[in-house]
């Protein structure tokens, strides 16, 4: 266990994640705030080298992982966490969360400045000593407490924005879906082990990820997107012609709402990337459109899926979307100098929602518990596509 020094909060201590830290927390912290939040906790679990390992850390899935809690006077009141990630090796993943009533200490600064010392003696293990995480900045139409501050925290630990996740709710019969002519467009059923299925997800999820450079096999792909632990119950492909003319895919769909309910289905919508730009909106509209000929159905999009957002930006202007949860990614690329590093004692005492300010001493400390996006609501589905990011 540390000990209090000058650059730490007195009387605050960090030790490794115990098992039953999860429900301690709890009490701290309370319920989450936000689907975000909610899915975020779920990556403090036991630090872990990496491997099959054994017991709690046993899983080739949990990768390296070092997770610290602070404590105040032996109760837990913070946590973080940095992790590899399963297919984007460029980035670790990093999430922390204090307490409301203990921010402003300097508790996040020590976590942070902890985990990066951890990620840089790793480096060699895990090849990288870049973060990023991700923050909540909307949930039904409200913005989450401490969104704000978190990124202002997040800038001035040298984070940078890099890409903007929504879920959003698209209403039945808001799209027109085209006429299927023999012999033309053809829909149809495809089994989510199908291994022309997996290949084409695998192909659309390399090639959205510029931004964060992905390692997308046929294997993950089945592992993580498509395999029964992720929730996948069913999907849809659209071909440009009949599958017996040589038809090829051009959108798919994968639901993960194992029941039709009232609710909202939640689904993964793809394409070719080959696809001219034209064409991949055509084939991502038509889909959609067919989708929602008789029910409403959920849908994550990055900003980099440019054959989908546009489409998603008018049905929201026109009132026929709505956004579930927005989110944020902020990384850290070390490499161009952009993290100035500061005393945890300089910092100062400014809450969620005050005016940021250009001096150091004056960025709050809030890691208000958003931390740093994919699937269905955490309430939604148990599968491993939301357990944790890939």
């Amino acid at each position: 266990m540390t000990q209090p020094t000058a650059d730490r909060p007195g009387s605050i201590t960090l030790r490794p994640w115990a098992e039953g830290d999860d429900l301690r927390l709890l009490e701290t912290w309370g319920d989450p705030s936000d689907p975000q939040q909610h899915q975020d906790r779920t990556l403090l679990r036991p630090s872990h080298d990496g491997g099959s390992g054994t017991g709690a850390n046993a899983g080739a899935g949990d990768g390296w992982v070092r997770c610290l809690v602070a404590e105040d006077g032996g109760v837990p009141v913070a946590a973080g966490v940095v992790s590899t990630s399963r297919v984007h090796p460029k980035r670790l993943w990093f999430y922390a969360e204090t307490a409301a009533a203990e921010r402003n200490r300097g508790i996040g600064s020590m976590l942070l400045n902890a985990l990066r010392a951890e990620a840089d003696v790793a480096a060699e293990v895990t090849g990288t000593v870049e973060l990023k995480t991700r923050v909540a900045v909307g949930h039904e139409g409200k913005v989450p407490p401490g969104a704000e501050a978190t990124q202002r925290f997040l800038s001035g630990h040298g984070f940078r924005e890099v890409q903007r996740s929504r879920r959003i709710v698209v209403g039945p019969r808001v799209l027109a879906p085209p006429e299927l002519e023999e012999g033309g467009l053809t829909l149809e059923e495809a089994a989510t082990g199908s291994v022309e299925l997996t290949q084409a997800v695998a192909v659309f999820y390399q090639a959205v990820h510029d931004w964060d450079p992905a390692e997308m096999t046929v294997g993950r792909a089945q592992q993580l997107l498509l395999g029964p632990q992720t929730g996948a119950s069913g999907a849809v492909v659209l071909r440009n012609r009949p599958k017996s003319d040589g038809g090829t895919i051009t959108a798919f769909a994968i639901s993960y709402t194992p029941e039709r309910t009232d609710d909202p289905t939640d689904v993964l919508i793809g394409w070719d990337p080959e696809l001219a730009a034209p064409d991949a909106q055509f084939a991502a509209g038509t889909l959609l459109a067919m989708l929602t000929a008789q029910y409403p159905v959920q849908v994550e999009a990055d900003d980099a899926m440019t054959a989908l957002t546009p489409m998603l930006d008018q049905l929201l202007a026109t009132g026929h979307a709505r956004v579930l949860l927005d989110s944020r990614i902020w990384a850290t690329d070390r490499s161009e100098d952009r993290e100035p590093v500061w005393e945890a004692t300089t910092e100062g005492a400014a809450g969620p929602g005050a005016e940021p300010q250009a001096d150091p001493a004056e960025l709050p400390d809030p890691l208000a518990g958003s931390g740093v996006g994919s699937a269905a609501g955490p309430e939604e589905t148990d599968g491993e596509r939301e357990a944790a990011p890939l």
